[in-house]
């Protein structure tokens, strides 16, 4: 066995070395030699050199442009065989250019993610593909955004009632035609209520300390507050407006607030349908559901409210009441809505008591002006909500009626399937 081995390994061991050098010789050469035709799909295109105040159609961040480029390459087989499309990228230089050109991809365009590696060398051919680069006008411009009402549902127990600020802006940079486009069409961020849980209101609810604690501020979390702009970035980008560190969702906490004042009822007629009818003669007729409190006719019975808070209901309980609106046209179904006299002052009253609350942390890094804004937004936005209830579940209507020559008020007539 030691006779067997000492031949193979140590006879005429010079030239065995010298085969062994020769065949890794040939072998590195010929792997080297072998090429391959691949097809790299999705390949990012950069604009380098652009002028200044100029940019390209389509381009976005860190000068991509929205396009992409599938790429045939013929060139080293063990090369190709492991390249795809996040390891190389095609350049173009804009240096000198202006207004419109084609620029053909050769393999000087292509470039390795690894500044340390020289793709290029590695390529005899690439399929000859064109693109037309445009450089257009770079313009900075605020784009609005409109915070609509959000989706999803309140958690359990919370109601929503408003989100604020209405209105942001986004600064942006980017080709005149596509900024000038968003800024004339605006923008919209919508979020989802039932991304948030009922701990989280629960939690801000026990840490309130204000006097008038019925709002439930959430403050919208900066990872919320981005946008998607498909035309100027294939990220979203932060809402840069100093004012979206405010923005902010109020809930209510959904419970019924009993009214304890008597409700007014009355009448009213639009100058242009009295017709015959004649306000001298028509009143409301007593019943199950008006009596008369001192010459004034109010509603009978316990009524909630729902959906606003303690301190709007104690400012409006002695200056609300209900309007019956006459009209021949509408005389089986007069309709009815709710009135507030003096709203002005009403909201005023609001806004002041708030405005004196020294405990509300969340309000008291606003302006003074910005701050009232806000308050004012929240008692029209109560006033618009507001809803009388009979319990729970059953929420308030009548059903006036015009007969001869007086107004009938009556229960709504259940639905019959």
């Amino acid at each position: 066995m030691r006779t067997l081995l000492k031949r193979l390994f140590l006879n005429n061991w010079p030239r065995k070395c010298l085969s062994i050098l020769l065949a890794v010789i040939i072998w590195f050469l010929v792997n080297k030699s072998l090429t391959m035709t691949k097809t790299i799909s999705n390949v990012p295109v950069r604009i380098e050199n652009v002028p200044p105040g100029k940019t390209v159609d389509g381009m976005q961040a860190n000068n991509v442009l929205s396009r992409r480029a599938n790429l045939t390459i013929t060139g080293n087989r063990s090369m190709l065989k492991e390249l795809n499309a996040s390891d190389m990228y095609v350049v173009f230089d804009a240096s000198g250019r202006d207004g419109e050109w084609i620029a053909t991809i050769t393999k000087r365009n292509i470039r390795s993610e690894n500044p340390e590696m020289n793709i290029s060398q590695w390529i005899s051919k690439v399929s000859q593909q064109n693109f037309i680069i445009k450089l257009t006008k770079l313009v900075t411009e605020k784009i609005p955004i409109l915070i609509s009402e959000p989706i999803g549902e309140a958690p359990k127990g919370y109601q929503f009632i408003d989100i604020w600020p209405y209105k942001l802006n986004i600064t942006v940079s980017g080709p005149e035609d596509i900024v000038k486009t968003l800024k004339s069409r605006g923008l919209k961020l919508t979020f989802n209520l039932n991304d948030i849980s009922k701990g989280q209101l629960d939690d801000l609810l026990d840490v309130d300390t204000k006097q008038h604690a019925d709002v439930v501020s959430f403050s919208v979390p900066n990872s919320w507050k981005y946008i998607s702009l498909p035309t100027l970035s294939p990220n979203l980008i932060e809402i840069n407006d100093p004012d979206a560190k405010y923005l902010r969702i109020d809930f209510l906490r959904y419970e019924l607030l009993k009214l304890e004042n008597p409700i007014p009822i009355s009448l009213f007629f639009p100058p242009n349908k009295i017709g015959s009818l004649s306000p001298n003669k028509i009143s409301i007729h007593p019943g199950p559901l008006v009596e008369t409190r001192s010459g004034q006719k109010t509603l009978t019975g316990t009524f909630y409210a729902k959906g606003v808070s303690g301190l709007f209901l104690e400012v409006i309980k002695d200056m609300m009441g209900i309007n019956i609106i006459v009209s021949e046209e509408e005389a089986k179904n007069l309709t009815w809505c709710y009135h507030f006299v003096n709203s002005r002052e009403l909201e005023d009253r609001f806004v002041r008591v708030l405005m004196s609350d020294a405990t509300d942390e969340e309000l008291r890094d606003l302006q003074p002006h910005v701050r009232e804004e806000y308050l004012r937004n929240r008692f029209r936005n109560y006033r618009h909500r507001f809803q009388l209830f009979k319990s729970e579940k059953e929420k308030f209507a009548i059903s006036p009626e015009l007969q001869n020559n007086g107004i009938v008020i009556s229960e709504p007539k259940p639905n019959v399937p």
